[in-house]
């Protein structure tokens, strides 16, 4: 049977999709070259900004999230992911004008929560403001019965300005002050009573190791690559 090709609509940002290419390879046990998965990228950082649509202050990326699933399509990806949480707001919009099936980002890591944490009934999510707006992580989680945590108000402005900011994790900064903005904001969510830490926008996992996390971190990247790789092994 032929393996099936991974199509990846990425761009968003650039580094993250660095890293989820990045992590399918690692999770590939082979000997060589041959052995490795099909993966085409149409990494396009031109598309609109996830948040600010969501927001009503910027343009739909949806045409352009399409134009890219398209030429994925035509390229012959037997499916596709998108390393950006915050994209998946438009999940149903773009699979409606493709012909091949979407991996949901999202609804992965709720199942990875549920299957391997089953216990844990409060996360906390770090993320951009689009995506708590949009309900993303509350919509999945609540069917595991799972209490989404975000953080407090001034904490999500350090989150955002982490991520965002002059010298921010979109910039290729992934030391100094993003790193610092993201473990306070970590912090705050442990004292708000989270019992595991969703790394909920895929710029997160670039600064945060989570060896030095004192509780679990699920990394949203990692969890597209194994459901990627689980996807083309018949797993």
């Amino acid at each position: 049977m032929k393996e099936k090709i991974i199509g990846i609509i990425g761009g968003m940002g650039p580094a993250a999709t660095s890293d989820v290419f990045r992590r399918i390879l690692q999770l590939t046990s082979v000997e060589k070259d041959q052995e490795h998965i099909h993966i085409i990228i149409d990494n396009n950082p031109k598309i609109p900004d996830r948040s600010q649509a969501i927001f009503g202050k910027g343009e739909s990326p949806v045409p352009a999230m399409i134009e890219s699933g398209k030429m994925l399509q035509t390229a012959k990806a037997d499916f596709i992911i998108i390393p950006c949480n915050t994209a998946h707001f438009f999940y149903d919009e773009l699979k409606g004008h493709l012909r091949i099936p979407i991996v949901h980002m999202i609804r992965e890591v709720a199942k990875k929560i549920h299957k391997e944490f089953p216990n844990v009934r409060k996360a906390g999510l770090l993320s951009t403001r689009g995506t708590i707006k949009a309900g993303l992580y509350q919509k999945e989680l609540i069917d595991f019965d799972i209490e989404m945590i975000k953080p407090d108000e001034r904490v999500q402005d350090m989150v955002t300005e982490a991520i965002y900011g002059r010298e921010g994790i979109k910039s290729g900064y992934l030391q100094g002050k993003s790193k610092k903005l993201i473990y306070n904001a970590i912090d705050n969510l442990i004292n708000n009573g989270a019992e595991l830490i969703i790394g909920g926008c895929t710029e997160i996992p670039l600064v945060v190791d989570s060896e030095t996390v004192p509780l679990p971190f699920i990394n949203s990247n990692q969890v597209l690559a194994e459901a990627a790789v689980s996807i083309v092994k018949g797993n």
